[in-house]
């Protein structure tokens, strides 16, 4: 039986306005990399709390990757429901990148501090892909641009790491700097996020109904 714990948008909004101060001594971002769609949500609440007086908001760009995939479904029509559970996938699939062959999006990145968000780190395969994949395009704009100036810095954000053996795994000197930061650390549980949500009434009342944490 699948354990699922409602997340409201209450508790989001309170989860990022927890680790900002965190965020802010430890990563000092310039700049956040959202993985959609989960990352969408808490990197927009995150840049209201990143933002310091006399000092403009934190850009935010994004990336779209998906790991999930639905299970068959049980409906007549053959159609997944909103209620079909999903289950992790074997492949990382780039649906969205960011535009490395434009100048100006090239040295918006190179040398900066950036702050990559995600909703969960589940097996870590998404998170892994993302920080490689970025270093190394990256890296490759930083040396289309001379290969002058220092080398860009990622950090990582997520509501949730579930306990859990990782099939993926993050960078040894990301970890060691802590610069990988969950504001919750959970079982192996289904989470169920307010924006996957059909009937948003019907999620907050089962969050109601679940026990208090």
């Amino acid at each position: 039986m699948v354990v699922k714990e409602y997340v409201t948008y209450n508790q989001v909004h309170k989860l990022c306005q927890e680790a900002a101060p965190r965020i802010l001594e430890e990563f000092r971002p310039q700049l956040m990399i959202a993985i959609g769609g989960g990352g969408y949500v808490p990197a927009r609440i995150l840049r209201s709390f990143l933002k310091q007086p006399g000092s403009p908001n934190i850009p935010i760009q994004a990336i779209g990757l998906s790991l999930y995939e639905a299970l068959p479904s049980n409906h007549p029509s053959g159609a997944n429901t909103p209620g079909d559970i999903e289950q992790l996938g074997t492949k990382v699939t780039r649906t969205q990148w960011l535009d490395l062959t434009s100048l100006g999006e090239m040295e918006n990145l190179v040398g900066k501090r950036i702050l990559i968000v995600d909703e969960v780190d589940d097996t870590r395969t998404t998170l892994e892909y993302a920080v490689k994949e970025l270093e190394k395009d990256v890296e490759i704009a930083r040396q289309k641009l001379g290969g002058k100036g220092e080398k860009t810095v990622f950090s990582v954000f997520v509501l949730h790491n579930k306990d859990k053996s990782k099939k993926g795994s993050l960078p040894d000197d990301m970890l060691k700097d802590n610069r990988y930061l969950a504001a919750r650390t959970v079982g192996d549980v289904w989470i169920c996020y307010p924006w996957e949500a059909t009937d948003i009434d019907e999620h907050d009342a089962m969050a109601e109904k679940q026990p208090s944490k």
